[in-house]
């Protein structure tokens, strides 16, 4: 796994050993960002369940202001800090080791533009991050939410309950992207 774009370009990342993690593939993360790299620059970035760092230290790599980046794994936050030092972006990362919810209920306190959320696929933590970043106000207008998952279905189906429509839907083998922005008024 590296860094594909921007000033770190090209910079091989540490990973977790495992089956723990899922690291989203350079290819995904590739086409991620180059769907979301004009709207990176100077952005904050929200990187949950963040497993090795890559997409936040992307996000940065590519332009971002701020990445914050989140994991409850001890073994998981080892290897950011890692791949931080290793591409230099100490500076512009904020990074915790905590559930999901304490971080978005407590840590956040400013608007986000963009929030990459890759949770363990069999979980309802996508549905509930989106509830808690809609209902604790953490998202602008325009702010992009992404998240990855291999059960779209399920989680599609559970959005429809938020006030968050989906905008756009990629899929990359068993990875699927959806991109979610909040409901226009009027």
């Amino acid at each position: 796994m590296r860094i594909i774009g921007g000033k770190a370009k090209g910079t091989k990342l540490y990973t977790l050993e495992g089956e723990n993690t899922r690291p989203t593939l350079d290819r995904v993360r590739e086409s991620l960002f180059n769907i979301l790299q004009y709207e990176l620059q100077d952005c904050v970035f929200l990187d949950l369940f963040s497993g090795s760092g890559a997409c936040g230290i992307e996000a940065v790599s590519r332009g971002a202001r701020k990445a914050i980046l989140c994991d409850n794994a001890k073994q998981a936050i080892e290897i950011i800090e890692k791949n931080i030092e290793k591409t230099h972006t100490q500076e512009q990362i904020a990074l915790y080791q905590m559930d999901f919810e304490t971080l978005l209920k407590t840590k956040i306190k400013e608007k986000l533009d963009m929030v990459f959320i890759d949770p363990p696929y069999e979980t309802n933590f996508a549905y509930e991050a989106v509830k808690l970043l809609l209902s604790n106000g953490l998202i602008k207008q325009e702010s992009v939410i992404i998240i990855e998952t291999d059960q779209e279905k399920r989680i599609k189906e559970q959005l429809k309950q938020l006030e968050i429509e989906i905008m756009d839907e990629r899929k990359y083998g068993r990875a699927h992207l959806i991109f979610l922005g909040q409901k226009r008024k009027g």
